[in-house]
């Protein structure tokens, strides 16, 4: 089997510069030209995966088809590419040393001192390299995370540098995304950063091939020729990465330089076609969207953006095929607990609410739903929210007075939302949810059915609770539909309201699914309803 190229893209100065739509972007144009490609994302944090952290820590958590809890910058190689990811596709420092030690307890090493260099370097590049068995690829791309100089990112850095030794150098090119920053009172752009940034990187023993310049305005060709001499990289590999409106202009931006021809010609890799018109389509349809349409997200991590970043993603892919531009009104859950719901929820024309662990917020969302609920607004709950739903359900319409999860009141008198059987032995938090991939049977003539088109579905999950099935005859009763079961009828999936114009809430998390050009049914449909609205 062909053995792949591999492209390491870095990041330098500051965090947040875009590594991930970068990354995304360069398999987006080499999928583009023909090339089969795979991309990797590394963490040098110590958590074994993401799972347990909060996301204003490090953004939402993105769960692949096989249970992985993984980065969310995997989020944006699957909406920018055709690839599904896996575990594979994203490993972390705390993985590592996990390995190494593990190793060394059971006497791999033979007696030898366990060491960063060549021990835990070699099980990086094992790692890297997994990613590529048992499948034909052309390219594999490596992000890491972190920038240059932190000191937890230096092995694998060091192990970067191993790898043009074990490949070959005409395998390997390196591209380093760094700050060009325009200061307003010197009315310039400052190039410093960026020098400093590649003197620290080729400190380290690697020099990049490419330079992807971070920066508000297009560079002047004087400002690409002192980065390029100072840098010592080629005059037409300083790439501007411009902020561009959406993020899905940035592969056409990129193409527009040279970068994947740059890329390919680098790797001699041959071009099978050049085909971005349905990427252009779908970017055309979204910037010309014409209507505007406010959804309120009634979460508890609104302070960072990132906490959400698929269900974000979401709504822009369904508001433009519904050709309408999506305003976010950010709600804080627990703001609708002190202040009341009517001001903050009165502009939107539809409600959604996210996913979440613990009981901060909880009743705020529970509100908004019965905001939702009474006053005919479309709502689209996920997770937590579909859970919130059936809890002010169970109150409002039930009249179970004290209905609630036993995740939020152990003592309730009316647990409508429990623990998975399966759960309540569990003493580890990390990685053992239900998590990945399961199927869904949906019920004919329902919201659900007629969004997807089909009777059985396949979403991703991440929770421990679930509905308590011992309610399911008094909520039906009472004018909920089931409109989604697991295959063996035990879990409950889709919760919808009768007589309602759009009320949907599933107990998976859909954002995870929708793709720039292919929104997800569930975000297209509850779109839809607040247009019509």
């Amino acid at each position: 089997m062909k053995k792949p190229k591999y492209i390491f893209v870095t990041g330098g100065v500051l965090s947040s510069l875009g590594k991930g739509i970068a990354s995304a972007s360069i398999g987006c144009l080499l999928e583009s030209n023909g090339l089969k490609i795979t991309i990797q994302k590394i963490d040098p944090y110590l958590n074994v995966d993401p799972g347990t952290m909060s996301p204003y820590q490090h953004g939402e958590v993105y769960v692949t088809d096989d249970g992985a809890e993984t980065d969310l910058d995997l989020g944006h190689y699957e909406r920018f590419t055709s690839l599904k990811v896996t575990r594979e596709n994203n490993f972390t420092a705390g993985q590592i040393y996990y390995s190494v030690i593990n190793k060394e307890r059971r006497g791999d090493y033979l007696g030898k001192t366990v060491q960063i260099v060549p021990h835990v370097t070699n099980e990086i590049k094992k790692y890297i390299k997994r990613v590529a068995r048992r499948k034909k690829l052309d390219v594999v791309i490596v992000e890491l995370g972190g920038t240059v100089g932190d000191i937890e990112g230096l092995p694998f850095l060091e192990a970067i540098r191993e790898f043009p030794l074990d490949i070959g150098r005409e395998n390997c090119l390196n591209i380093h995304l760094t700050l060009v920053p325009y200061v307003r009172s010197a009315r310039e752009v400052k190039t410093k950063p960026t020098q400093h940034s590649v003197a620290r990187l080729r400190e380290i023993g690697i020099a990049p091939d490419i330079l992807l310049c971070r920066t508000e305005k297009p560079l002047s060709p004087d400002a690409k020729r002192k980065i390029a001499l100072f840098c010592s990289v080629d005059g037409k590999a300083v790439i501007d990465a411009v902020d561009v409106e959406s993020i899905y202009e940035a592969p056409i931006k990129l193409h527009e330089q040279g970068l994947d021809a740059m890329i390919m010609k680098h790797l001699k890799l041959e071009r099978k076609k050049h085909d971005m018109s349905g990427w252009e389509k779908n970017l055309r349809r979204l910037k010309n969207a014409r209507r505007l349409i406010r959804i309120a997200i009634v979460g508890k991590y609104t302070g960072l953006f990132d906490s959400y970043k698929s269900i974000n993603e979401a709504l822009v892919h369904a508001g433009a095929a519904c050709n309408s531009k999506v305003e976010i009104l950010w709600v804080d859950a627990e703001a609708i607990e002190k202040k009341g719901h009517e001001e903050l929820l009165r502009e939107a024309d539809g409600i959604l609410i996210p996913g979440g662990f613990g009981s901060r917020g909880i009743e705020g969302k529970i509100t908004a739903c019965g905001f939702a609920r009474k006053k005919k607004i479309p709502l689209l709950g996920i997770c937590v929210g579909m859970q919130c739903a059936v809890i002010e359900f169970a109150r409002g319409k039930c009249k179970l007075t004290g209905a609630n999860s036993s995740e939020f009141a152990p003592s309730t008198p009316h647990p409508v939302i429990d623990l998975l059987p399966e759960q309540r032995k569990v003493k580890k938090k990390g990685g053992t949810m239900r998590l990945g991939s399961y199927p869904c049977c949906l019920k004919s003539k329902t919201s659900a059915y007629k969004a997807y088109r089909a009777g059985e579905i396949h979403e991703r999950h991440r929770h421990r609770y679930e509905f308590n099935t011992n309610y399911r005859e008094q909520f039906e009763k009472a004018g909920m539909v089931l409109s989604g079961i697991s295959p063996d009828g035990r879990l409950v999936e889709i919760i919808e309201l009768a007589g309602h114009p759009w009320f949907v809430a599933c107990q998976f998390h859909p954002e995870f699914k929708s793709r720039f050009g292919a929104p997800h049914p569930l975000f297209r449909n509850f779109i839809k309803a607040a247009l019509q609205r």
